[in-house]
């Protein structure tokens, strides 16, 4: 009877200490599995917030070059004709300057001592000619600017005067462009850069009165703009 007892008690205990290893191996296991699963987890909010950061902004504006402008006057056409053979090579905007009381044919006759022209060249006082306006929509855009006049007596005509004084150049690569039967540019894109004072001002281009475009094209090919 003892021995039944003993062997009892015996299989009870081994039973109860079988029962707390398997426990205990149970919670090693789920402590185990916790870590892991919470790496998991940070793992992919990381690569997530990497792949945001990597995102571009849809909302970012792209930074764009400045624009060109083609500054011109034009008495009888001839220098308008090589402006507009620019704004096709650069694609870009014209402006034109136009006096209140515009040249006629008349007022342009130089060989007539008592023609406009002729006594606003003997009398500097008279060349300050008024214009419709000296003001540009959206100046500030512009970082390229080309100014054509025609030459007269060796300088730019002093109808593009009203428009340098009243505009600052600062920041602005400014190239001026002329016409004329037999006169070159002269001093005449140095005389404009001194009476403008602010921007950095090309040599600039002399054509005669009927250029190509070819002609006209080729030159703006060569300022690499």
């Amino acid at each position: 009877m003892k021995k039944l007892f003993a062997g009892i008690l015996s299989a009870v205990m081994l039973f109860t200490l079988s029962g707390c290893d398997n426990a205990a191996n149970s919670s090693d296991n789920s402590e185990n599995s916790k870590p892991q699963s919470e790496a998991a987890e940070n793992s992919s909010a990381e690569n997530n917030d990497s792949a945001a950061d990597e995102t571009p902004n849809e909302n970012e504006t792209p930074t764009e070059g400045g624009k060109t402008l083609v500054v011109v006057y034009s008495a009888s056409g001839n220098t308008k004709a090589i402006a507009e053979y620019i704004v096709s090579a650069t694609d870009a905007d014209l402006f034109e300057i136009t006096p209140t009381e515009p040249y006629s044919s008349d007022d342009l006759n130089w060989t007539n001592p008592n023609s406009r022209v002729s006594r606003e060249h003997n009398d500097e006082s008279l060349r300050d000619v008024e214009l419709t306006t000296t003001t540009v929509d959206n100046w500030a855009d512009y970082d390229t600017v080309f100014i054509g006049y025609p030459i007269w007596w060796g300088i730019a005509a002093w109808v593009v005067d009203g428009f340098v004084k009243a505009n600052d150049f600062t920041g602005k690569t400014v190239i001026p462009f002329c016409t004329s039967s037999s006169s070159g540019l002269g001093e005449s894109g140095k005389l404009l850069a001194d009476m403008a004072g602010t921007g950095n001002w090309l040599e600039g281009q002399r054509f005669q009165s009927r250029a190509s475009e070819d002609t006209v094209k080729e030159w703006v090919d060569s300022l690499d703009l």
